[in-house]
């Protein structure tokens, strides 16, 4: 027995389903879920006896990206899947507003859609926007490992100046003022004792938008003459 479920997705508030036969008759209709998998498994329990996951066809109408957990989890049960592409849901809709009260396309009309528009429909097989949202992830993932590693690299090198300057830059290299202080080339003793405490601590302001100043100077001076001595 072939059977197609038509799912109206929500973003927000709860889905809506509903099923239909080969002939486009209502099974059953409004069946409403989240995307959860206990919900999402007493929705397919609702199925009819002796069906398989073979004969099942869910029709979505891709609504922002929340259709794609819910693609994955039919494809993953064994359904197939299948999307109505925007120019037929617009052509729909707009047949709708004028011959109904309302241009919605609810999970009755999609559960038969198959049955009268099977050429607006186009099976779903990808991650869709989950596609761009993995590479996304993996570009993040090596740029945090890249910045990890140059962190790392930085704070071997300062322990050739000795470790006070470490503890004078107050252990936290990933902080944007110890990067914009080593960026500018004053790790580097006789430079931080040309500054001056002064020059330091206004620097160290600035670059901190006030988190940092005289404290800070006089220990990076301190961390200077332990490095010279």
């Amino acid at each position: 027995m072939i059977v197609r479920m038509g799912v109206d997705i929500a973003v927000r508030a709860p889905h809506q389903a509903s099923l239909a036969d080969e002939q486009g008759r209502v099974l059953w209709s409004g069946h409403r879920f989240r995307t959860r998998s206990k919900e999402l498994d007493r929705l397919w329990a609702r199925l009819p006896e002796g069906v398989t996951a073979a004969e099942v066809t869910v029709v979505v109408e891709p609504t922002r990206n929340a259709w794609v957990p819910l693609a994955a989890w039919f494809r993953r049960r064994g359904a197939t899947v299948v999307l109505v592409s925007a120019e037929r849901s617009a052509d729909l809709r707009a047949y709708y507003a004028k011959h109904t009260k309302s241009d919605r396309l609810d999970s009755i009309l999609l559960a038969r859609l198959p049955l009268l528009h099977p050429e607006g429909l186009h099976p779903e097989r990808g991650a869709g926007p989950g596609d761009p949202l993995r590479r996304a992830t993996k570009l993040h993932s090596t740029l945090v490992q890249r910045r990890t590693a140059g962190l790392a690299r930085l704070d071997a090198l300062l322990e050739i100046l000795g470790p006070d300057w470490h503890a004078a830059l107050s252990g936290d290299l990933a902080n944007k003022t110890p990067l914009q202080f080593l960026a500018t080339g004053y790790a580097d003793p006789q430079t931080v004792h040309r500054l001056g405490r002064s020059r330091l601590s206004r620097f160290f302001y600035r670059h901190s938008r006030g988190a940092w100043g005289d404290a800070e100077a006089d220990r990076i001076l301190a961390a200077a003459s332990a490095t010279a001595e």
